[in-house]
């Protein structure tokens, strides 16, 4: 992938040094230290009835009230010691992220509509996000409550070595995949599928949660489509290693290797034949309007 010659984005946080499972697990041990203290009292009991109460209640409607408790001194943009290969990783994400929003501010603007640039929060082990705390476990995500890309550089290993996915068009991809559900919260498409999966039983929310993630594929194919007409980004062989992730994080190629079968009423994400063919989708035909899985007949 030619991405070194580019512009860099200005979106990004750096929270290497600040994250964590010390930082991530703040919020909780700072509510458990003032528990003793509110339950002695008339007033410290109603408080604490009326926090659960706020907290439980913002948390269905898919907010953190705790996001903001992290360990003391943690700054954005912090300056990091990282090995030279871990630098090259935050240049080549910086690169990859500015590209994102050059293509979509140009989509945007095709339909008549802004873009509103995503922030990309780097994070090493555990990261507290607006959505609640994750490890590096979950692997990159994007929380609707505060927009939000969370990405260890770690993953990229993992993609490497156990999902045997390797290349940095690879990586483009899972960042673009997140930057996708960027999309579909500016579009008003995430809100769409949380309302439609409250009225729906476990099976049903996992096959709407496939049709999301399948749609991310295909903007993600989108933007490299965008990218590569408007920027000649695509090297020989790039689109290959993004083929190759998309098969390689397939729920049924993961459950095989995870539990030694495959449940597909457990999908949440998409096969690895649909994750490759929605991305292919997108790539090919560069529309928005060629990933729209939620009307599909099949997937």
């Amino acid at each position: 992938m030619r991405w070194k010659d580019g512009r860099r984005s200005d979106n990004i946080d750096d929270l290497r040094a600040e994250s964590g499972p010390r930082a991530a697990g703040m919020g909780p041990l700072i509510i458990l230290r003032l528990l003793p203290l509110l339950l002695r009292t008339t007033v410290g009991r109603v408080l604490l009835v009326v926090g659960m109460a706020g907290y439980f209640g913002a948390r269905m409607l898919g907010i953190d009230p705790l996001a903001g408790l992290q360990a003391p001194g943690s700054a954005l943009n912090t300056p990091q010691q990282t090995t030279p290969l871990e630098q090259e990783r935050v240049d080549f994400v910086s690169a990859v992220l500015a590209d994102t929003e050059d293509s979509w501010r140009a989509i945007f603007t095709a339909m008549g509509g802004r873009y509103e640039e995503p922030r990309l929060v780097l994070f090493r082990d555990g990261v507290r996000s607006a959505c609640g705390s994750a490890s590096s476990a979950v692997g990159p995500f994007y929380c609707p409550a505060d927009r939000k890309v969370y990405l260890d550089l770690a993953f990229f290993d993992d993609l490497h070595r156990r999902h045997g996915a390797p290349g940095d068009f690879a990586q483009a991809y899972v960042i673009a995949h997140e930057i996708g559900h960027h999309v579909q919260t500016l579009l008003g498409i995430s809100r769409k599928v949380q309302e439609a999966g409250a009225k729906l039983d476990a099976t049903g929310r996992n096959r709407l949660s496939v049709k999301q993630e399948l749609q991310a594929d295909c903007f993600a194919g989108v933007w490299g489509y965008t990218a590569n007409r408007e920027r000649q980004v695509l090297e020989p062989g790039d689109l290959e290693e993004a083929l190759v992730a998309a098969t390689a994080i397939g729920d049924d190629r993961l459950q095989r290797e995870g539990q030694g079968r495959v449940v597909p009423d457990s999908f949440t994400h998409g096969s690895s034949e649909q994750r490759e063919r929605w991305f292919r989708r997108g790539f090919d035909t560069g529309e928005l309007k060629s990933c729209d899985t939620f009307a599909a007949k099949t997937l």
